[in-house]
């Protein structure tokens, strides 16, 4: 009886295996490139502070077909934080990146999307967000935290001289995007970009108008500590005033964005729905958190049989993309199928039942399109 049960539960493995295409494309192919910037557009609206991001490279991708004709897709990618603020615009691919000497800004990111119809949609990522200071030089320009006083006060006379020079308009702060400063024989010169937006000032005191037509811009500052030069790109965002059942709602003020901490740039949002899907690996994570896990380990002599109609996610047969998992014990609930397939003896020939071939050794990570 116990061959018998074995019998029926490898060959409802087998039969779940052969409606299964797991694929490891290159990470420069079109299906790679396509899910890649959905995928950066998708992050870039989830931002809703500092600046938009570029992609940079495709680290790594996994393809899931299922026999509904479904697919999942497993992303690592690569983003650099661009000069063009999230409220502006243009878009990305007309964005300059900042060059390291500047202290460039990458978010290296994990997304799962499906593929639905023919629609590619994210369903979960995780992010994490780092400076990369590698060609920082002596008497360059040094980032400084958004909190930082000198400053905050250096962005203020920039928005007092900016006041000064437009007569009908008047402007409050939004949000600091960057500070740096730089030592100089004159006293530290400082570098700042910020946000405006069109206010109603009374002695001094401006509050940003509730208008959704209200004019926003961004705007670069450079100079002594009480002598900013100022320049801004001015830009309209009709801001929505109907809730989800079009129900038209007072329009409020903009939100000013105040910073805590020692905070020196703007973070990509680091998690969405990531205790839902079991594909997000924990490299990317921003804290400590830890993703739940499934067993991986199944006696197949004990195991009750599995619905054909309802099959686990497949996974990479090849055990060198498992994450950091080198046996069956493994705690990775990347793709638990894959414990089955590794149970099942060598006498049985699994290569006829795929539908699709397996790449065991796809090429990535893909090209870098600005610098490591």
């Amino acid at each position: 009886m116990k061959a018998l049960g074995i019998t029926v539960v490898l060959g409802l493995l087998v039969g779940v295996w052969a409606q299964i295409n797991v694929q490891r494309p290159m990470c420069d192919s079109p299906e790679a490139e396509e899910a890649a910037l959905v995928a950066q557009d998708y992050l870039n609206a989830q931002h809703k502070h500092g600046y938009k991001y570029a992609l940079n490279r495709i680290e790594d991708i996994k393809i899931v077909t299922m026999p509904d004709g479904n697919s999942t897709f497993v992303l690592e990618i690569d983003l650099l934080e661009t000069d063009c603020h999230v409220l502006d615009p243009t878009p990305v691919a007309n964005c300059t990146v900042r060059p390291k000497i500047l202290t460039a800004v990458e978010g290296d990111c994990d997304v799962v999307l499906k593929r639905v119809g023919g629609v590619l949609t994210v369903t979960a990522f995780k992010c994490k967000t780092e400076e990369s200071r590698e060609d920082i030089c002596v008497g360059c320009f040094n980032l400084l935290p958004l909190n930082d006083t000198a400053a905050l006060e250096f962005v203020n006379a920039s928005l007092i001289t900016l006041n000064n020079i437009t007569a009908n308009v008047s402007y409050t702060l939004l949000e600091v995007g960057r500070v740096s400063s730089q030592v100089v024989s004159g006293g530290p010169q400082y570098s700042a970009e910020f946000v405006i937006v069109e206010a109603n000032c009374t002695d001094s005191v401006c509050l940003p108008l509730s208008d959704p037509l209200a004019e926003r811009g961004f705007c670069t500052a450079l100079g002594l500590h009480s002598q900013p030069t100022v320049a801004c790109k001015m830009f309209n965002i009709l801001m929505p005033v109907v809730d989800a059942n079009n129900t038209a709602v007072p329009a409020l003020p903009p939100a000013v964005h105040v910073h805590t901490g020692s905070l020196r740039h703007h973070k990509l949002t680091s998690l969405h729905d990531p205790y839902l899907v079991g594909f997000l690996s924990a490299e990317s994570a921003e804290s400590a958190e830890v993703v739940p896990v499934v067993p991986a380990v199944v006696d197949a002599a004990a195991a009750e049989p599995a619905p054909a109609a309802d099959p686990a996610p497949a996974a990479d047969p090849a055990p060198a993309a498992d994450s950091g998992s080198a046996s069956d014990s493994s705690t990775s609930r990347e793709l638990p199928i894959s414990v089955f397939k590794r149970d099942v003896p060598a006498t049985l020939d699994l290569t006829v039942a795929q539908t699709g071939p397996v790449l065991l050794a796809p090429v990535c990570p893909g090209r870098v399109r600005f610098f490591k």
